[in-house]
């Protein structure tokens, strides 16, 4: 009985509704209307006046959770006895698991509230609930299939080449799929934001250039990314781009999935997804697809990526104190060489990296430190040596081409070799997917199959790679002639030596770190001897150089006239 009289009169009972969505795109599609309407249709039908200040609706939330606020205020208002009916459109709307469903309904009943789905009757005795619980497995059963479905469809339809977006990546335009033609969607160079990439991946290259640096220059020209509101970069949006491989010709798919978060960084009571974390696979798992290229140049590409690395390294934020070689000199054992003060910055040392990464364990490595100063000093010195002299400048550059000579190179055969031996497990990988499209096995035991045949091509094309680059290398090969050593043993005497005196005291911290390591590939050091092992590249030099400023005046300061300096009780040699 779903009316009751009042003075005569029959008065509709009041009833409070639960609606829910899943996405936004369910909410354009104003399905929340159609379940309000839907709600409405059959409480007229059935006397029942659904009170609108108890509409309880979620929108854009996934039936996957409990954890929903209007939910849990519905739960908590029939606790409170605040009306004794609510109406539901379908029993997953309430919940998408058959198990979620009855924990609710069971709590309702619990505190004497009746539940009405409009589409299917209400269990009023077992055999209903056994076959009311069937219907919710088979649901569930059902949504499984359709998303196990859909994710193979994607699966498919990147193994054949095609783009899978939401959003273009910058300096593309995406063609979505055309559904006239079934033509599938597409990326093409969208040139105005692919000379924007082309110029910072200059500015990094040839400039030396930050990434704060870059998002500086960026905003002075007026250049703007897609979606940011301020219209300012994001150094970790550029490092992101700038690192990906659809920059030369090699989109990917499936490189990372969701994961819950172990440090969120908001820890909300409510939340519409909990997978906001991403975890990268391994790039042999990796899906690539081919796209058009933004750079022609791999070996800038290349160039860029090793210098991100090498800025990240370097940073001037993880400096207390200004040790030249720092990032660069490394221990004996192998372990890189970090800097340490003592009494806040009054002794400086370069020390193995052994003693912090075996911590709490005694360290294995047993070489002593190093006193930052005086090998800072030692190597200056002779670098500064070394470039004023074209005369040893073309001793190294005879001893470089002799070892170079010397040193067995991959020849056309080996990359022949290789070459077939790709193709030949690429020929396997096809056939075990398909054997797998067959239905012969399961996903687990592909994935057994064909990781290590990936794991395997991936290193013959980087050996490959690696072989042409060498040879290239050697055939455009090009050497400093006598006069240009000389032209810049000249340039590098005036601007660093000056009139037979060390004029590199006028030269600032960071143009002298930025020499040094423009200069240095690795240094080994104990307390013995360096090691150095470089290149002196003349146009990134000289770039450097235009940097310098000669003062050409002396001023007179005074400021320490009366001071007096003490000098140290023992000479360290090398």
């Amino acid at each position: 009985m779903n009316t009751f009289e009042n003075n005569g009169e029959q008065v509709r009972r009041p009833v409070a509704s639960y609606l829910r969505v899943s996405t936004s795109a369910q909410e354009v599609q104003e399905t929340i209307g159609t379940q309000r309407m839907a709600v409405k249709d059959y409480a007229d039908k059935n006397g029942l006046d659904v009170i609108k200040e108890y509409e309880y609706a979620d929108d854009g939330w996934s039936g996957d959770t409990l954890t929903r606020p209007r939910l849990d205020q519905l739960r908590e208002d029939a606790g409170a006895k605040m009306w004794n009916t609510v109406l539901i459109y379908d029993p997953d709307r309430l919940a998408r698991r058959y198990s979620y469903q009855e924990l609710v309904m069971d709590e309702l009943r619990e505190a004497g509230i009746e539940v009405i789905f409009t589409t299917v009757s209400t269990p009023k005795n077992m055999e209903d609930k056994i076959l009311y619980g069937v219907r919710g497995l088979f649901a569930e059963y059902e949504r499984m299939k359709i998303g196990e479905r859909f994710r193979l469809g994607k699966l498919r339809k990147v193994r054949e080449g095609h783009i899978l977006t939401t959003g273009p990546l910058y300096g593309y335009t995406y063609t979505r799929t055309n559904k006239d033609t079934k033509e599938h969607g597409y990326y093409t160079v969208n040139e105005v934001e692919a000379n924007v990439i082309r110029d910072i991946c200059k500015w990094i290259d040839v400039d030396n250039m930050t990434l704060r640096k870059v998002v500086k220059r960026l905003q002075e020209d007026g250049i703007k990314p897609r979606k940011n509101i301020n219209g300012v970069w994001n150094t970790s949006t550029l490092s992101t781009l700038l690192r990906h491989k659809a920059l030369i010709g090699e989109a990917h798919y499936g490189a990372s999935y969701a994961i819950v978060p172990l440090r969120p960084f908001k820890n909300e009571k409510y939340k519409q997804n909990k997978k906001t974390s991403r975890r990268m696979k391994p790039e042999s798992e990796w899906i690539k697809i081919p796209v058009p290229p933004i750079l022609d140049d791999v070996k800038l590409f290349m160039r860029v990526q090793k210098k991100l690395k090498r800025n990240a390294q370097l940073s001037q934020r993880n400096k207390k104190n200004n040790y030249l070689l720092s990032g660069k000199i490394h221990c004996s054992c192998g372990n890189r060489r970090c800097g340490e003060g003592p009494q806040h910055g009054k002794y400086l040392y370069y020390r193995c990296s052994d003693r912090v990464l075996s911590f709490p364990l005694p360290p294995a490595c047993k070489a002593g430190g190093l006193n930052a100063k005086i090998a800072d000093q030692l190597f200056w010195t002779q670098i500064v040596e070394l470039m004023c002299s074209p005369k040893m400048m073309m001793q190294q550059i005879n001893r470089w081409m002799i070892r170079r000579q010397n040193k067995g190179k991959f020849s056309v055969g080996d990359i022949g070799v290789m070459e077939k031996e790709i193709a030949k497990l690429k020929d396997t990988e096809d056939r075990y997917t398909k054997a797998y499209g067959a239905g012969m096995f399961t996903m687990e035991i592909l994935k057994k199959h064909i990781n290590p045949i990936r794991e395997k091509v991936s290193s013959l094309e980087e050996q490959v790679v690696k072989a042409r680059q060498e040879k290239s290398e050697m055939e455009v090969l090009t050497l400093p002639s006598q006069e240009e050593l000389e032209l810049f043993a000249q340039k590098a005497k005036t601007l660093l030596k000056g009139n037979n005196k060390d004029e590199s005291k006028n030269l600032n911290f960071e143009t002298k770190q930025a020499i040094v390591r423009s200069v240095i590939g690795r240094l080994v050091a104990d307390q013995k001897q360096l090691d150095v092992q470089g290149s002196i590249i003349l146009n990134e030099i000289n770039v450097l150089f235009s940097n310098i400023k000669v003062n050409p005046y002396v001023e007179p300061q005074t400021i320490h006239r009366h001071c007096r300096f003490t000098q140290c009780g023992k000479i360290h040699t090398f």
